[in-house]
């Protein structure tokens, strides 16, 4: 189970969610995968789109919201267990990853993590 994988979890139904941080003893840190807005949301948020091509059977997205004063966003960012882990889906490629760090720094809402041996290997000139 690594960053960028996609699962499917049983939450009150079964959803499929990014794993955005490696296994700790804590959980995995992960978005929720959900429908895309169908309105505009330039000056809300951003949404990263996700579908086939990562091994899910439906077009989706992972909404980031931008801070705004005195609102409180809708977040899907979670925290799950190995144990909520049902089925694997797929993985995204290290472009999707990006699009997903740059939503995350954007919504102020970027954790550090610490770099691993395949984040290096995904560095352009590595």
């Amino acid at each position: 189970m690594q960053h960028g994988e996609v699962w499917w979890v049983e939450f009150d139904e079964r959803r499929p969610v990014v794993l955005l941080q490696g296994d700790e003893a804590s959980g995995f840190r992960a978005m929720q995968v959900v429908a895309p807005a169908g309105v505009d949301m330039n000056g809300l948020g951003v949404e990263v789109a996700v579908g086939a091509a990562e091994g899910l059977p439906f077009a989706g997205v992972l909404r980031f919201a931008f801070p705004r004063p005195d609102s409180i966003p809708c977040t899907w960012l979670t925290t799950v267990t190995r144990e909520d882990l049902v089925e694997r889906a797929g993985a995204l490629p290290s472009s999707k990853l990006g699009e997903i760090e740059d939503a995350l720094r954007a919504a102020g809402q970027q954790e550090e993590r610490p770099a691993t041996a395949t984040d290096r290997d995904l560095r352009p000139g590595h």
